[in-house]
């Protein structure tokens, strides 16, 4: 059961529901009181593997052996350098039996530099784990679709975002790290429901990541969608930057660890 401080966005109409946790919010330089950004789907698909992974899945109370789909948007270390803690802990903690299937989604440069980063934290231990897993470029489940779709990043770590539609016939997305680009924001406007990244405030000079401005505006043209925001820079607990969150639209929400949200065919619902 949610509990009463969860922010859940419930669907009042018909249908089944996914649940989306955002179990970590927070960009590359963890602003006070934010874990990386880090997003688990109904509990057994979680988006990129950041190196505060494990402690997110523990506080939400997920275990990693329940994890069976692994999406990466892209290689920074911030989204992928908890990888090789969180296959070590499934081969010596929470499956060691070896029964869980893991599928690992993404693009070609996934598999080369996840498996690099295994055999450097921990040489020879984690050779049999990673002979295991299914890579994949995209990926359909029985109630998933997921499609990579390229999205305004630096180019060497191949970024990427997530489109998801569902089989009831709505879909959501995660933008990965991206700067505003014409892909993401028309496939933004197609969805009830988008995770998109804010990760450096208006006076960095920078493309690779959207600012606040960006937000207001991509929230303008897709007014019917409800967008959370992570990777943020601003920080939630104690002041290192700034504690101060920008005046928004209302259809969008500045992201906190720990978010939940429940999403159906209808709409979303406060």
């Amino acid at each position: 059961m949610l509990g009463d401080d969860d922010v859940i966005f419930s669907i009042r109409l018909g249908g089944l529901m996914a649940l989306v946790e955002l179990l970590g919010s927070g960009n590359a330089f963890l602003p006070s009181g934010r874990l990386h950004s880090f997003l688990a789907i109904d509990r057994h698909i979680i988006v990129d593997c950041p190196p505060t992974a494990l402690a997110s899945l523990r506080i939400a109370g997920i275990s990693p052996a329940d994890i069976d789909v692994l999406l990466v948007t892209h290689v920074h270390g911030d989204h992928v350098f908890g990888f090789p803690n969180f296959l070590l802990e499934r081969k010596y903690i929470s499956d060691r039996e070896g029964q869980k299937k893991l599928i690992v989604a993404g693009s070609e440069i996934v598999r080369e530099r996840l498996t690099t980063l295994c055999k450097l934290a921990y040489p020879g231990s984690l050779d049999d784990m990673l002979q295991t897993i299914e890579w994949v470029d995209d990926l359909e489940t029985s109630d998933w679709k997921f499609e990579r779709f390229e999205v305004l990043h630096d180019p060497e770590v191949e970024p990427h975002g997530w489109m998801m539609d569902h089989k009831e016939g709505w879909s959501m997305l995660h933008s990965g790290d991206s700067g505003p680009c014409e892909e993401l924001w028309n496939r933004v406007e197609k969805c009830k429901f988008a995770i998109v990244e804010m990760g450096v405030p208006e006076w960095v000079a920078t493309e690779h990541h959207h600012k606040p401005s960006h937000i207001t505006d991509l929230a303008k043209k897709c007014s019917q969608t409800k967008i959370i925001l992570t990777h943020t820079y601003i920080d939630s607990d104690y002041e290192i930057l700034t504690k101060e969150i920008p005046e928004f639209p209302p259809n969008v929400i500045h992201g906190e660890d720990g978010m939940k949200f429940n999403l159906n065919s209808n709409g979303i619902i406060l």
